[in-house]
């Protein structure tokens, strides 16, 4: 079958409203418009040579292991071996005795047909490996690419249990913006271990709802050999990961979660995968080009990992078909796209290259227009069949369009991370003293972004909290959090600065810095240290690979104070809705007193991170004509404040030109404090 023809006018059409909504693009509309056919030609040709999207994409009821009425099938694509074999506890690891059939597309199946008594050839839960024999003669054996269970140690498992598991809840509306929980499972306790699925569905998700979290982001789900990767160097990418415990307890959690109202998204890794031959893909086949580029533009020289080939059809087929698999049988609601920075250009953003934001940086020879078309498909495929589904891009280029939808010229995604907030406040706090800070150069990072790009904003995630770096509150308060978080020791100046910054930092990211808001696990209430995982280089211990919950839990520490303000902040969130808002109008900074003021939500927010100067009557610019009552304040001792403000006192508005205002209040803000009003008549 020969694919249609591509509509040129489709394409023009769509970038035309692009260059509409950012002009600057006018003199790209060439590379545009390469980019937009690149996208519609490899789309034309899955519609026809796959038979369609919805069809080619649902390779994971074809390949791999499928189990029937009559017995189970299995297929596997390895175009550079001769032999296939399927071997096992079931046929006593006998290497010849099950040969599969090669069939016309270099795919090797076989049907093992159920036993008389009507059970099926292979148990559940029983060991399985595929002996493949290499053109010169040598046999090797490969963990199944589609496996849906492994276990460390090589061990790849059949897994279809007697009894699946049946979801009681269907999943949350897709949310108008989100706040996100973004969460390891592995760490998710404050024991030494390694945590569980069951005890994260437990103890952590009611925790998760507690705080007003509207989401929940799990990492390190698809399965990894390498504990301390973080889970982005997949081995198996159809195996949630066996450390936390079944596919079952996975599927528990994961209702569990729709029943609270939470939405579940994957952190899922299409960038690149684990380097690993006896338990990965690389040369599954014996060549280095199967599912990857062959050497070197298949390695990526920093991660040490290899690079999906997307030109090839057998792998598009693997990576559409997993996003599909992961969203009908686990019923995950979305994706985390991990990488696509190094996904979308051919020098992966690293060896010195530096994103300054000129276009030019986004249109050249750079550009991955594979990788890029493999992305647009995945995003068509994932919002035509899945309406209800969010995908989110990792990506620190700032590449236009990336997320504006397809129809009109966009690449599809819902949000990008604000990768650059974590970077300002890092610098901050580690590079200039507070009274350095500037005013403007907050206010212009938190709202530096793209027009009709939804972002995400977060003071820090996973990456910030790793070794060699450390958490916000570790930056902010150092070992004193050792001995002086307890209510009963002395409040020093380190620790009074450390939380009253840790709650300003969070507010102002929240209410200025993006569409949606995310949170890394522990972060809610100041986790101490640093992230590092069970290594050789720390005696593999699991002191820093763990989330002290006992610390907020406890009623004696002052942890607990940063853990209720991000329920309020939270909270006040889902009553205002300042995220799905137009971005915020700020209207007054000023340098020497530190203040910060700005309008979104219909709230008005008012910020003084004066290190030691608090202001009686200070004038604030406000549009609203009426009474201004207090609806947050940082200073509240609930939230470890000293209770310097009275709440009840309502502000009423005055006549008088200020700060680009027709009215203004008066307010007592003191040091380190932020403030955020409500209107009335």
């Amino acid at each position: 079958m020969i694919p249609n023809k591509i509509d040129s006018n489709l394409a023009s059409d769509a970038v035309d409203k692009l260059i509409e909504m950012d002009p600057m693009l006018t003199q790209y509309k060439p590379q545009l418009m390469k980019r937009y056919n690149s996208y519609l030609e490899l789309k034309n040709t899955l519609e026809h040579y796959g038979n369609g999207i919805d069809n080619f994409s649902m390779g994971y009821k074809e390949y791999g292991f499928n189990r029937t009425e009559d017995g189970i099938w299995y297929r596997e694509w390895a175009p550079g071996a001769v032999k296939a074999y399927l071997t096992g506890e079931f046929n006593n690891w006998n290497l010849t005795s099950h040969e599969m059939t090669r069939n016309h597309n270099d795919i090797f199946e076989i049907f093992l047909p159920n036993n008389e008594d009507g059970t099926t050839a292979i148990k559940h839960n029983t060991r399985i490996k595929l002996c493949l024999i290499l053109p010169t003669g040598e046999r090797v054996f490969r963990v199944p690419a589609w496996i849906r269970r492994t276990v460390q140690n090589l061990k790849s498992v059949y897994w279809d249990p007697p009894e699946p598991y049946v979801f009681k809840h269907k999943s949350p509306t897709k949310p108008e913006k989100l706040r996100i929980y973004e969460a390891h499972i592995g760490i998710a306790s404050p024991e030494l271990k390694i945590a569980t699925y069951k005890e994260f569905t437990q103890n952590v998700l009611p925790r998760i709802k507690y705080l007003n979290y509207n989401t929940l982001q799990i990492m390190a789900v698809m399965e990894h050999p390498y504990y301390a990767s973080f889970g982005y160097q997949v081995s198996s990418f159809f195996a949630p990961s066996s450390r936390f415990g079944t596919p079952e307890d996975l599927m528990e959690l994961i209702d569990t979660a729709h029943g609270m109202g939470i939405y579940v998204l994957l952190d899922v890794v299409h960038s690149h995968a684990c380097k690993n031959t006896n338990d990965g893909l690389n040369h599954f086949d014996g060549t280095d080009h199967q599912y990857f580029h062959p050497y070197p533009k298949g390695y990526h020289p920093l991660w040490k990992t290899l690079l999906f080939n997307y030109s090839s059809l057998e792998v598009l087929r693997f990576l559409l078909s997993n996003l599909r698999y992961w969203i009908e049988v686990f019923h995950f609601d979305g994706f985390r796209f991990d990488g696509v920075t190094s996904m979308l250009y051919l020098h992966h953003g690293i060896g010195g290259t530096q994103f300054t934001g000129n276009y030019e940086e986004y249109f050249s020879d750079a550009t991955d227009l594979e990788a890029l078309s493999y992305l647009m498909v995945a995003n068509d495929m994932l919002h035509s069949l899945y309406p209800n589904c969010t995908t989110i891009a990792e990506d620190v280029s700032g590449l236009p369009g990336l997320c504006i939808p397809l129809a009109e010229g966009g690449c599809g995604f819902d949000y990008r991370l604000g990768m650059g907030i974590p970077d300002m406040w890092i610098n901050f706090i580690g590079s200039r003293r507070e009274e350095d800070w500037s005013m403007n150069d907050i206010c212009w990072t938190l709202t530096n972004r793209r027009n009709n790009e939804k972002t995400i904003a977060y003071c820090e995630s996973h990456d910030q909290a790793l070794v060699g770096d450390k958490t916000i509150a570790f930056w902010l308060m150092d070992k004193e959090m050792y001995d002086y978080m307890s209510d009963f020791s002395t409040l020093t100046p380190l620790i009074e600065r450390g939380i009253a910054l840790h709650k300003m930092i969070r507010l102002i990211t929240s209410s200025l810095g993006g569409e949606s808001y995310l949170n890394f696990i522990g972060n809610e209430f100041g986790h101490p240290e640093w992230l590092d995982f069970p290594r050789k280089g720390n005696n593999n211990s699991f002191q820093y690979a763990r989330r002290q919950f006992n610390l907020p839990d406890d009623p004696l520490l002052r942890y607990r104070y940063l853990y209720e303000f991000d329920r309020a902040m939270n909270e006040l969130e889902e009553e205002y809705g300042w995220l799905n808002s137009p971005q915020g109008d700020i209207h007054f900074t000023n340098q020497i007193d530190k203040v910060i003021t700005f309008e979104r939500g219909n709230l008005l927010w008012v910020f003084n991170f004066h290190s030691w100067k608090s202001f009686a009557d200070y004038k604030v610019g406000t549009k609203h004509v009426g009474i201004h009552d207090i609806v947050l304040n940082t200073d509240n001792k609930r939230f470890g404040g000293f209770g310097r403000i009275d709440e009840s006192c309502r502000h009423f508005s005055q006549p008088g030109r200020f700060a680009n205002r027709d009215q203004f209040i008066k307010v007592y803000i003191p040091n380190r404090t932020a403030l955020v009003f409500k209107y009335s008549n």
